[in-house]
């Protein structure tokens, strides 16, 4: 729906036509719409009932005495059209007569499109259709017979200014030439002989477009492509991410800088399309759009423990990062039920904004608008900060169980790393109404998931077992000389050293704060590192993942095998 009406009766009209309104009927109100366009005369003054009438064959009891000027109306019926037209996604190849596009009608009339543009606010109307799978703006032969039959002098005026002369054509394609070959892109080169020549930047864009396709041999921009690619639109977003300015990206893909920003917004949206925003539904979360204190009340930051929580000594023979998960302290029955009600909230609300950048199901870019995007964005990011501190507070309870499955012939650490994908998957499943608490279906979740992982890699194992050798295997003593750990130790440290000198300091600094490759030092986080270096942790992501590559690379020049090889 534009915004450019000036009449708002006139815009509510389109808008509930466009919703409600059967599709024949709809058709019909577009001709009639038209029609009345031409008779009306810029200088009357029309009451809304007489337009509404002519349109719908409906007086409304409302607003039937709004008087709207000829010129006006003359202005809001023409959006009208437009505005119908393109709720009823019409193919332009169904059409019983001629569709124009703009293209079109500046190469039939000799004119720029600049001055088509200048001819349909005068009156001459258009409509939206789909031509080739995308929606755009096209003209019917009878409008464009009907403007013309009404506006010849203007038509053929439009025209005398709009024509070039062979010597002028000639001199545009020999000045572009010679830009283009000193590494112009054609926006560029346009805006400058547009300036260069006082013509419109449109008349440029024609005249180089016309000779190009004329003379493929000699174009002057032969590698001018139509739509990007996927791929292309990809790369674009991805550079921008990297820091690249829409200027920079507009000279190299030769486009202009308003397109690499749209392009940029609708990979960007493509990819809201794929944040997995299931969330399980709650009453509460619908009376909340209407109440913004029941919505600050979900906001709000979990609140502390009525009891100061009891300290747990970790079980006996676990490693530091294992045992150090008992110093965590578990979520009463509020702060959980607080947690998950914020943590679905949050999915609820990025899952409706998303649903408006849809059309019939479809992602529609004009709808991707930069606030609505970070908006969703920074729903998510903040529901995964919930999620991560629920787990965080549970991550105890799958070495709890894993410790009472652990068998001679199973490893502990795999039974731990598959408990915690069960418990992933339990946060994202688990309804706090109901009034469970969480840990009950945590530990049905990871026992389920062990009851039916582990027989299974016994049953594998039984299968394919040839001797007594693996029995052995997996009660053989494991322990190793001292001197020999220290020595592999020193080892690593220098492989570690020498692969390492291969970034810069920022990389350096960045993967040992992470890591924390430093004697007596923790992991820290992206934003932990963000925060210590002064810039986003967007962009501590960025320089960890480059730097990590180029350590793989070291890894192979030195002949390290990665861990698992």
């Amino acid at each position: 729906m534009q915004k450019e009406y000036r009449t708002p009766e006139i815009k509510q009209l389109c808008h509930q036509q466009a919703r409600f309104a059967p599709r024949e009927q709809r058709l019909a109100q577009l001709d009639r719409a038209e029609r009345l366009l031409v008779e009306i005369q810029p200088e009357r003054i029309y009451p809304y009932e007489f337009i509404c009438y002519r349109i719908t064959d409906f007086r409304p009891q409302e607003d039937a005495a709004v008087k709207i000027s000829g010129l006006d109306a003359r202005h809001d019926l023409r959006l009208f059209v437009e505005d119908l037209s393109d709720s009823l996604n019409i193919r332009a190849a169904t059409m019983p007569e001629p569709v124009l596009t703009v293209d079109d009608l500046s190469e039939k009339f000799n004119v720029s499109t600049k001055t088509i543009s200048r001819w349909r606010e005068q009156g001459l109307v258009s409509r939206r259709f789909i031509f080739d799978g995308r929606k755009r703006v096209g003209f019917l032969q009878s409008s464009v017979d009907r403007f013309v039959t009404h506006n010849r002098d203007k038509v053929q005026r439009g025209a005398r200014f709009s024509q070039l002369s062979d010597d002028e054509r000639g001199e545009i394609v020999d000045r572009a030439r010679r830009l283009a070959r000193a590494g112009g892109c054609p926006a560029e080169v346009t805006k400058r002989l547009a300036r260069r020549m006082n013509r419109s930047v449109e008349t440029i864009r024609y005249t180089l477009k016309q000779f190009d396709d004329d003379n493929p041999g000699g174009a002057v921009f032969p590698d001018r492509t139509g739509p990007l690619s996927e791929e292309a639109k990809s790369k674009i977003f991805q550079e921008s991410r990297r820091g690249v300015s829409p200027d920079v990206l507009a000279r190299q893909y030769c486009r202009t800088r308003n397109s690499i920003y749209r392009i940029i917004n609708e990979v960007r949206a493509q990819r809201v399309l794929e944040l997995p925003l299931d969330y399980i539904p709650n009453p509460a979360f619908d009376e909340a759009e209407h109440d913004p204190s029941a919505a600050w009340e979900m906001m709000a930051p979990m609140p502390d423990a009525d009891v100061e929580p009891r300290r747990v000594r970790p079980p006996a023979g676990l490693p530091p990062y294992l045992a150090s998960l008992y110093e965590v302290a578990l979520l009463s029955r509020e702060q959980e039920q607080h947690l998950f009600r914020k943590y679905n909230y949050l999915k609820y609300r990025a899952s409706r904004l998303r649903e408006s950048l849809l059309r019939d199901g479809e992602l529609d870019p004009n709808r991707a608008k930069k606030s609505l995007l970070d908006e969703i964005e920074s729903l998510y990011e903040q529901a995964v900060t919930v999620k991560n501190e629920i787990i965080r507070r549970n991550l105890r309870l799958v070495v709890s169980i894993a410790k009472r499955h652990i068998a001679p012939t199973t490893s502990f650490f795999e039974l731990v790393s598959d408990g915690n994908i069960s418990l992933l998957r339990a946060a994202e499943k688990f309804d706090y109404a109901r009034g469970n608490k969480f840990s009950t279906y945590a530990s049905w979740a990871v026992m389920k998931n062990f009851a039916r992982t582990i027989p299974g890699e016994h049953k594998q194992r039984d299968r394919f077992r040839t001797s007594f050798d693996e029995l052995f295997a997996a009660t053989e003593d494991r322990r190793t000389d001292r001197g020999e750990l220290l020595s592999e130790q020193r080892l690593r440290e220098s492989q570690v050293g020498r692969i390492m000198n291969r970034l810069d300091d920022r990389e350096q600094k960045i993967i040992i704060t992470r890591f924390g490759l430093e004697r007596g030092t923790e992991p820290q986080t992206l934003k932990q590192v963000g925060e210590l270096l002064g810039v986003t942790k967007e962009r501590i992501r960025q320089i960890e993942a480059r730097a990590l590559n180029k350590l793989r690379q070291a890894a192979q020049d030195e002949k390290i095998d990665e861990p698992g090889d």
